[in-house]
């Protein structure tokens, strides 16, 4: 029988190569996103006659999620794989960020997952069956950058709601998986969202904020096609019995390694080295 594969975020990268990866590899996939007028996926996958559904679905609305997902049930009878991958990050200091956008990016990247999720568990359930993949980022496991507060908390907040909703649901043969990869080389930067009071001729943090960005391109160097975090999902997809978490990236390796054997001072000492002075994440 041919899985059913369900992907948010597909409009652009991991979100749009999972979703092509999986319809090149049987599953009757449904690519969705907020804004169809932004999708390149149905195009290319008209070019490269690859069989593969584009649909509407905005995370943040309730009504938005439950008319894709129920469209989607009554064309399948089921739902056998979903990719919660949609997210945003807004940049800022916690002081020029109103609670507002605080709320609204939980609202796409925790929330959203929240509320797809809910809508598929029935289904699994009833079919004994069906895996669940959280892409989250290795900003999840370690709060290494300033002027990233919302977005790194809604990852934690993805991280254990993960772990403990895969013992929730282990006895019923659902996996819950995580992903959390490192610098990933999309438009993530181009379509990051700044706090909106947010001056640079007039904020106290504008100074901090330029020399981040500029040790930010050594980061960003070794940053990983987003295709890379496709396949690992693919894999972990295919897995009979899949890890919990998969880390993508040789940054997120190091981070890793770096975080186990430092103490929180030389961690956080380690991190700022790695953007304030240009270092990266990657050294020799």
């Amino acid at each position: 029988m041919t899985k059913v594969a369900v992907v948010t975020g597909s409009s652009s990268g991991i979100g749009f190569e999972t979703s092509l990866l999986l319809a090149k590899n049987q599953f009757k996939t449904y690519a969705t996103m907020r804004n169809l007028n932004k999708s390149h996926v149905f195009n290319t996958a008209l070019k490269e006659e690859i069989p593969l559904s584009v649909v509407q679905l905005d995370v943040s609305d309730e009504a938005s999620v439950n008319s894709a997902m129920n469209n989607i049930l009554k064309e399948n009878g089921r739902i056998d794989v979903l990719v919660n991958n949609a997210g945003y990050s807004i940049f800022g200091s916690l002081e020029e960020l109103s609670l507002e956008e605080i709320k609204q990016e939980f609202e796409t990247n925790f929330f959203g997952a929240v509320r797809v999720t809910k809508a598929v568990i029935p289904t699994m359930r009833k079919n004994s069956g069906g895996t669940i993949v959280n892409v989250s980022s290795i900003g999840g496991k370690v709060g290494l950058l300033p002027f990233f507060t919302a977005y790194h908390a809604s990852k934690f907040a993805l991280e254990g709601y993960t772990e403990s909703l895969r013992q929730e649901l282990n006895d019923f043969g659902i996996n819950v998986i995580l992903i959390e990869p490192g610098a990933v080389g999309t438009n993530f930067m181009d379509n990051m969202k700044n706090a909106k009071n947010y001056n640079p001729t007039t904020s106290p943090y504008a100074g901090t904020i330029q020399k981040f960005f500029e040790g930010a391109q050594a980061i960003m160097a070794n940053s990983i096609h987003p295709n890379e975090v496709a396949q690992v999902i693919l894999n972990a997809v295919n897995s009979p019995s899949p890890n919990i978490r998969y880390s993508v990236g040789k940054d997120g390796e190091s981070i890793l390694k770096n975080r186990a054997q430092l103490s929180d001072e030389e961690m956080e000492k380690w991190a700022r080295e790695s953007y304030m002075d240009k270092k990266g994440f990657i050294r020799k």
